[in-house]
């Protein structure tokens, strides 16, 4: 259906239209990717696709993929699902150019429609793709500018769209008919003094090149590396460095916190462009979210999760000493906490055993955007095997507790199968904040750790007892691998934000936005299934929450493609 957009004579003649207060969502726990190849005839689309395959932990709702073929054009396919669903040999073969950008995200409050699925995209200045992982805290303030002075048009409900706009708005700033790397650093070196919260990004400008950066702070992970490639180099820029490893690159490098990465096929131009800020890595990567084969900010995942294991061993061997209680088997719930688990079972001298048989066609419940949804994928997803369990006290090993669905139906399904004791060890301290830096940890009422002692949380979960990893214990784990790093960002676990500007008022919007019931009526991908109006379009009903915003700027939910054409489901 053709979009037409009123002439500037038209607006003129028309009363002043009163739109929405806004609600925005935040890109949230993502995967990003870009690819620049030396040789432009080569396309770029087939490895892109195969390296967003291998971030996908980091997102099953939505993907996409944006190419630049010959004389700057844009060729694009995005969609809600799996990178497999998306992407068949059609689709492939109509991303043409030899550079691209690729996104995966996973579902949050307001983020159910095709139309935020990234990358996104704009025409002005020079032609910008972009891919966002992180969360923005100052929404509110940056539409007012989008609206009273940018006067730029903000299509969806993403942060990650209104991040665009703030940088080429600034890009726009240099006036110039062509431009070149100082421009972009000018204009990145503004939007960071703009914006606050967690970004890490991948761009890509019209017949340019490819652009990675990442917010003064460092909490969301992007880095670069290269291949031999005939007489140049290939360059890669992702969220995590199993991407490079697969694809045969080497000499990964982190991209530094305020730091921008340009490159084009005449070279690498990289420049600190916002002031040093407390360097503070996001703990729950390498709790949870990334690869254990990832190294990131120079920490191996898979050795982090190690320390882990033997630091809460002697924790746990502590607290059953003084609770008398002696354990027969040590088991992991599939897949993050097998690493520490095996290390806490060989240090405390006890049998493992993989006693939950998992299915790999279920996706991630942490992730999933419904608590009725997630409490049926549990046992979809894990099946306890009684032969590890009858007559025998359980130690059950798992990465963190967030909501305590998954950890209740896993407690129930080892007393199911005749376990005496259910005792519950978590790698990570007690989770009683929400996350603001894009991970969908929605309300604190939701987090069962919230207001909660360790004995509460056991009785909530329904386990014999539950013990947590110190923070001080999680943070040498992690830190010891790399002492440069001097602190994480463990808000999640204190309540302290690292950018500031985090306070009551914000944690209330947040929770209003992400929570449960506030996604169900969105309506968004069930609503269009069964047929109610206003599900595709995202329309909030009267009275629901919305943070407040003096911003007239339209937000709607047509097709995020405007200007851009989606070959998703086209056929030759």
């Amino acid at each position: 259906m053709p979009i037409f957009l009123d002439t500037a004579k038209d607006l003129a003649s028309k009363p002043p239209t009163p739109f929405p207060r806004l609600s925005f969502s935040s890109a949230q726990m993502c995967g990003i990717l870009g690819l620049l190849l030396h040789d432009p005839s080569t396309d770029a689309a087939p490895e892109i696709v195969e390296g967003l395959s291998l971030l996908q932990h980091r997102g099953q709702d939505a993907c996409g993929v944006i190419t630049c073929g010959h004389k700057g054009r844009f060729y694009q396919c995005k969609a809600n699902g799996m990178v497999r669903d998306i992407f068949d040999a059609n689709s492939i073969s109509r991303l043409a150019g030899g550079m691209g950008v690729g996104h995966v995200r996973y579902p949050t409050a307001g983020s159910f429609n095709n139309a935020e699925a990234q990358p996104f995209y704009v025409n002005s200045p020079y032609g910008i793709v972009f891919a966002h992982n992180g969360n923005l805290i100052n929404t509110e303030s940056l539409m007012r500018f989008m609206d009273q002075q940018a006067h730029r048009h903000i299509n969806t409900a993403s942060d990650s769209e209104l991040l665009l706009n703030i940088f080429a708005y600034n890009l726009q700033q240099t006036g110039k008919f062509r431009i070149n790397e100082e421009d972009i650093f000018t204009a990145l070196g503004g939007m960071m003094k703009q914006v606050k919260g967690a970004y890490a990004c991948v761009a890509m400008l019209a017949g340019f090149g490819i652009i990675a950066f990442r917010d003064p702070n460092g909490i969301r992970p992007v880095g670069v590396a290269t291949r031999p490639s005939g007489d140049g180099l290939d360059y890669i820029m992702a969220s995590e460095s199993v991407v490079a490893d697969a694809g045969g690159f080497t000499d990964w490098q982190d991209v530094k916190p305020g730091e921008a990465v340009i490159i084009t096929r005449n070279g690498v131009s990289r420049r600190q462009v916002a002031p040093p800020a407390a360097f503070a890595p996001d703990i729950f990567e390498y709790v949870y979210f990334a690869r254990p084969d990832s190294v990131i900010d120079g920490i191996s995942v898979y050795r982090s999760r190690m320390a882990m294991g033997d630091a809460l061993a002697d924790k746990v061997e502590a607290v059953l000493k003084v609770a008398n209680i002696k354990i027969d088997v040590v088991i992991p719930v599939p897949d993050t906490s097998r690493v520490a688990a095996l290390n806490l079972a060989q240090k405390l001298q006890l049998p493992y055993r993989e006693g939950f048989i998992k299915n790999r066609y279920v996706g991630r419940t942490f992730i999933m955007p419904g608590q009725q949804m997630r409490k049926k994928n549990v046992r979809r997803k894990l099946n306890a095997m009684a032969l590890e369990f009858a007559d025998k006290n359980v130690l059950i090993v798992d990465d963190s507790i967030v909501r305590g669905t998954t950890s209740k139906e896993i407690v129930q399904m080892a007393k199911d199968v005749g376990a005496k004791k259910v005792i519950v060890a978590s790698c990570a301290p007690p989770i009683r904040y929400p996350n603001v830096y894009g991970i969908d940890m929605p309300s604190r009422k939701e987090l069962v750790a919230h207001d909660k002692n360790e004995d509460e949380i056991a009785t909530a979960i329904g386990a014999d007892l539950v013990i947590f990893q110190t923070l001080p214990d999680l943070v040498n784990s992690v830190r010891q691998l790399n002492l440069e790093i001097g602190q994480f960002d463990c808000s999640v676990f204190t309540g302290e934000y690292v950018t500031g500007g985090v306070d009551e008022r914000y944690l209330a919007h947040i929770e209003g936005l992400r929570a449960d019931n506030l996604r169900s009526k969105l309506e968004l991908d069930l609503g269009v299934l069964e047929g109610k109006a206003g599900a595709a379009r995202g329309e909030k009903k009267n009275g629901e929450a919305g943070f407040a915003s003096d911003a007239s700027t339209p937000i709607n939910g047509s097709d995020a493609t405007v200007g851009l054409h989606n070959s998703f489901n086209t056929h030759s």
